[in-house]
């Protein structure tokens, strides 16, 4: 079942059990997707697609929430915070930590990355492999963790 297909049976059932925050948060999924579509390119949206407008929708609440919690507005924090949980069950399972970082060490060992100088080869290839599987922040923590120990 693909991402559309999936909002559309996620958006009935949160209407026909009256939760009211995972339908406003399943709607604007939808209107990324129907945004997609009307954008003139003709064409469905291919898993990279879907994956890349769920990132961003992800980045936003993330932002939203570092923001809204910096100005002191709690209650808007958690709605964001609530609204990115339920995002986050649309994406692929996020790898731990721990998981990054033996990604990261077999990726430099694949390409042969070992100092700082080595920056520029092995964070693209780490982006590009966990693309969705973490957030770039915790795989650029990672790379920087990684070069500096060898």
């Amino acid at each position: 079942m693909n991402l559309k297909d999936k909002i559309n049976e996620d958006m009935k059932s949160a209407m026909k059990s009256g939760d009211k925050l995972r339908l406003e948060t399943i709607r604007s999924i939808k209107a990324l997707i129907l945004e997609f579509e009307k954008s003139g390119s003709g064409k469905e949206l291919t898993p990279d697609e879907e994956l890349k407008m769920l990132n961003g929708a992800v980045k936003k609440r993330r932002d939203s929430i570092e923001q809204f919690t910096n100005a002191g507005r709690l209650e808007l924090a958690q709605k964001e915070e609530s609204e990115l949980k339920i995002l986050m069950s649309y994406m692929p399972k996020q790898l731990s930590e721990d998981e990054v970082d033996q990604e990261i060490k077999r990726i430099a060992e694949e390409i042969g990355a070992k100092g700082k100088a080595d920056f520029p080869k092995l964070m693209p290839k780490a982006a590009q492999q966990l693309k969705g599987k973490a957030d770039g922040r915790v795989v650029k923590a990672a790379v920087d963790k990684y070069l500096e120990n060898n």
